[in-house]
């Protein structure tokens, strides 16, 4: 028997959209209430997604950097593997942050029902409650904060033996030998905590280079370093065919010239991307638009095609990032209630591979300024000039601005090293306060730090970075 109630604000999802959303609207004075499957907040990113993995990518880290000691004149043995404390470790991370969102949700008086919704009339939403039971919901304003889910490729066998990027959190176990279908952020993040764990990992990635999305010179640093660790890291491959026998799983990939070659595996992990959850959800029954990918279709300010509905994160299409979900909810609430400010119009949205080392950029890359014919001046500035990346054994790293010749204008930031993602961030503020090179160059850096490379990039692009070397620029 189903119950009725009312809201002023339904969501339906609990990630950092949905939360973001559901905490600051509360805050704001509206009665609100979340819908999502879990126990507590934090959906795919704390669960099973941004949390789980960085904690495993932490791990890997250390048993990477304890055996590199030796070059300092540090000996250790090698680590002994207790995967089930390492699992419960890992849990214990995303219980830990995903009951403190709880405890939130319940300070400031957010509703939540445990299950899953779907709008049934303009309206209203039918909640199919984790108990068996139905609440129906009359809701005021609906935000749509559903998330996306790993895509799934129809011609690889339904097994244990073949992970998605949830399946391979879960940890399970450390295949001897693991092929990871894509060279993306996800599959070289899982790919390396893998390595590092002892697995024999290769890499299958169908485009000419891998992280795609990523400038070249950035991307070379972080092979340099990452790509030993794999056992082999194929470009311009396909996988073909997987077939799974009592022996593991056999692998056909057909290389960049036609060559085929069949590989053994006891594990395949499938990292190709994600898909906007946007099916089930009855949207025929509002005003709703949904493109052919599935995305929900949306204006600057998060509003779809119907008064009484928003939709924001990965359900309305890329960058699918956890922090710039968080930060669409914020217009959507404002816009809700009343607060008509300029929209979603972000200067940056920051990309970060949490390998080792890292990889983040913000703003225009170079490779979009050559695409777009663009005039720029890219300014670098290797770690080997720094001292704190020397005092780290880390001189691998890159920082480089990209910036407009004529104005002097920042446009984007892009690092390689370890704690680019930290560092970025700068690069982000410099964008949205429209920062010139100048007004980096002299900002005070503390010393040492990594963080001076950013400085001393800006000082290249004038010609004259104290620690490095380049032409009086005219």
């Amino acid at each position: 028997m189903s119950t009725t109630q009312r809201t002023q604000l339904l969501i339906l999802g609990a990630g950092p959209g949905g939360y973001a959303a559901a905490f600051l609207a509360a805050d704001l004075g509206l009665q609100v209430t979340l819908v999502a499957p879990e126990e507590n907040p934090g959906g795919v990113c704390l669960h099973v997604g941004c949390i789980p993995s960085k904690a495993l990518l932490h791990v890997a880290s250390l048993l990477n950097e304890a055996r590199e000691a030796q070059h300092w004149g540090l000996t250790f043995s090698e680590p002994r593997l207790d995967l089930d404390r390492l699992r419960t470790w890992k849990n214990e991370v995303v219980d830990g942050l995903t009951q403190g969102l709880g405890d939130l949700r319940q300070k400031r008086g957010v509703t939540h029902l445990r299950g899953v919704g779907r709008v049934v009339a303009p309206g209203r939403v039918a909640v199919d409650l984790h108990d068996g039971s139905q609440e129906l919901v009359d809701y005021e304003k609906l935000l749509i904060a559903t998330g996306s889910r790993p895509t799934v490729l129809a011609d690889l066998p339904v097994s244990p033996r073949v992970w998605d990027s949830t399946g391979a959190l879960e940890l399970s176990r450390v295949p001897r030998r693991l092929l990871v279908l894509g060279g993306g952020i996800i599959g070289l993040e899982l790919g390396s905590v893998y390595a590092s764990l002892g697995s024999q990992v290769w890499v299958a990635e169908m485009l000419p280079g891998i992280l795609p999305g990523a400038d070249r010179d950035l991307v070379r640093v972080l092979e340099k370093k990452l790509l030993p660790r794999f056992a082999q890291v194929r470009t311009a491959t396909r996988v073909t065919q997987v077939v799974e026998n009592r022996n593991g799983l056999k692998a056909t990939l057909q290389g960049p010239d036609a060559s085929v070659t069949e590989e053994r595996f006891d594990q395949v992990l499938v990292s190709v991307g994600r898909r906007p959850n946007s099916e089930g959800l009855g949207l025929e029954h509002t005003g709703v638009q949904v493109d052919g990918r599935g995305f929900v279709q949306v204006d600057l300010r998060l509003r779809t095609a119907d008064p009484c509905v928003w939709a924001i994160g990965d359900v309305v299409g890329q960058p699918m990032l956890a922090h710039k979900a968080s930060a669409e909810a914020r217009v959507a609430v404002e816009d809700m209630l009343g607060q008509k400010g300029a929209g979603w119009d972000p200067a940056a949205i920051p990309s970060v591979v949490y390998t080792d080392p890292e990889l983040a950029w913000c703003g225009l890359t170079e490779t979009e300024a050559k695409a777009q014919a663009r005039a720029v001046k890219v300014a670098r500035f290797p770690w080997q000039a720094s001292g704190r990346a020397l005092a780290m054994d880390r001189t691998d790293g890159l920082t480089k601005l990209v910036v407009d010749p004529d104005t002097e204008r920042v446009l984007g930031m892009g690092i390689a090293g370890k704690g680019a993602g930290e560092m970025i961030a700068e690069g982000v503020l410099a964008l949205e306060m429209a920062a010139l090179a100048s007004d980096v160059a002299r900002s005070i850096h503390p010393h040492p730090t990594c963080s001076e490379t950013v400085m001393e990039a800006a000082e290249v692009f004038y010609g004259h970075a104290t620690h490095f070397h380049t032409p009086r620029r005219r």
